[in-house]
C-alpha cells in the first residue's frame, strides 16, 4: 500500500538533502543577496503603464535564478524545468510548492534587461568591493590571464567572413525577409586557432588576486584579440606586484606598470637567444604564483560545467562572461568563509 502524504514530509525531505550536503543551502546562506537589489531594481525598472496586470516577480529572486543558471550550465528551458522539478532549487529561491515559477521567457528576458542596462560590471564592483572591506582581496600580488569562451559557431560563406572581419554586414543579411536569420548571426565573435585547436567566440581576459583567488577585474574581448592587449586596460594603483606568463612579456607592458608594481611576467627566449638556467629557475619561480589562476579556469570548466556562452553579439557577452565571474567568486567566498572564517 502507498504511504499517504504526511504534513512534515517536504521538511523532512529537505532535512535529508542537508545532510547529504547541499551546497546551494550554504551558497544560500553565506551570500548578502539583499545587497545587489538597488542595482538589479534600477536596471530592471519600466515606465508604469497603469493598473493592471500580474506583478512582477522579485529582481532578487530572479538574479538567484540566473546564478543557478550558470552555476549548473543550463538552458532557459532547462533552468525552468530544473527549478519546478528540484526541491534544492527551491529551497535556494525560497519558492514553496503553491509559488508560480518564472518561465524560459521571463528569464531571458531578465537577462537581457540587465545585458541592456550593463548592470554585471556594477554588480561584479559591488560584490568586489564587500571582498576588499572584509580583507579577503588582499592585492599582495595580482595574475592576469586570458581564456576562451565557445559561442555558438557560425556558418557563414568566405565572402560573408570576409565582411564581417571588416567590420560590414552582409547585404542580403539586412532584407527584411531576413530578420530573423540577422537575429541568430553574431558578428562580433571572431575565430582563431592556438596549438592546433580551433576556437570561434569571446575572450575572457582575467585579474585576480594571487592569495585568495578571487577575481578582482576582467576584460571581453572578441577570440582572435592577443591576451597581452588587454592586460595594460586591466592594470591598477593598487596592483603590488604582476606574475603573468611569457605572452605578456615585452617593454611595453613592463614600461606600462604603475609606479611601484614588481614585474613578475616570465621571460620568453627567443631564436639564437634561449633562456639561461638562472631565467628558468626565476621562470619557475614565478609560475608557482602565477599557476593558481589555472586553478579559476579549471573551476569554471569543471564544477561550472564549461566555459561557453550561448548569446549573440558582445553585449551579452560581456555579460554572460562578467556573470560567469561573479558566481566564480560567489563559490570561492563560500569556500574562503567556510575554511578561514
Amino acid at each position: 500500500m502507498k504511504k499517504q502524504i504526511g504534513f512534515f514530509d517536504e521538511e523532512n525531505r529537505l532535512d535529508k538533502i542537508s545532510n547529504l550536503g547541499d551546497p546551494l543551502e550554504t551558497l544560500k546562506r553565506t551570500i548578502n543577496w539583499e545587497m545587489f537589489r538597488a542595482v538589479l531594481t534600477h536596471a530592471c525598472r519600466k515606465e508604469n503603464t497603469g493598473r493592471g496586470g500580474r506583478p512582477p516577480y522579485d529582481v532578487v529572486m530572479m538574479f538567484k535564478i540566473i546564478v543557478l543558471q550558470r552555476l549548473y550550465n543550463l538552458s532557459d528551458d532547462q533552468t525552468e524545468y530544473q527549478i519546478n522539478d528540484r526541491m534544492s532549487f527551491m529551497r535556494f529561491l525560497e519558492l514553496n510548492l503553491c509559488d508560480a515559477v518564472p518561465d524560459a521567457k521571463t528569464i531571458w528576458k531578465f537577462k537581457n534587461d540587465l545585458a541592456e542596462a550593463g548592470a554585471m560590471e556594477e554588480l561584479f564592483c559591488l560584490f568586489d568591493k564587500q571582498l576588499e572591506n572584509e580583507g579577503i582581496i588582499t592585492h599582495s600580488g595580482t595574475i592576469i590571464d586570458a581564456t576562451f569562451v565557445d559561442a555558438p559557431r557560425q556558418r557563414n560563406t568566405r565572402d560573408e567572413n570576409k565582411k564581417i572581419k571588416a567590420g560590414e554586414v552582409p547585404e542580403e543579411w539586412e532584407n527584411p525577409e531576413n530578420a530573423h536569420k540577422l537575429a541568430q548571426k553574431d558578428t562580433d565573435a571572431r575565430w582563431t586557432k592556438k596549438n592546433n585547436e580551433t576556437h570561434y567566440g569571446y575572450k575572457n581576459h582575467v585579474k585576480c588576486d594571487a592569495e585568495s583567488k578571487i577575481i578582482t577585474n576582467y576584460s571581453v574581448t572578441d577570440a582572435a584579440v592577443h591576451d597581452s592587449l588587454e592586460c595594460v586596460n586591466l592594470l591598477e594603483e593598487t596592483d603590488n606586484a604582476l606574475y603573468a606568463d611569457s605572452a605578456y612579456s615585452g617593454a611595453p607592458i613592463a614600461e606600462a606598470l604603475p609606479e611601484g608594481c614588481e614585474n613578475h611576467i616570465c621571460e620568453k627566449g627567443s631564436r639564437n637567444h634561449p633562456l639561461t638556467s638562472e631565467q628558468k629557475e626565476s621562470n619557475r619561480k614565478k609560475s608557482k604564483i602565477r599557476c593558481r589562476i589555472e586553478h579559476i579556469f579549471g573551476f569554471m570548466t569543471s564544477s561550472m560545467k564549461g566555459i561557453s556562452i550561448r548569446s549573440v553579439g558582445i553585449t551579452r557577452a560581456w555579460f554572460n562572461i562578467g556573470l560567469t565571474n561573479l558566481v566564480y567568486n560567489f563559490c570561492r567566498y563560500k569556500f574562503l568563509k567556510r575554511n578561514y572564517a
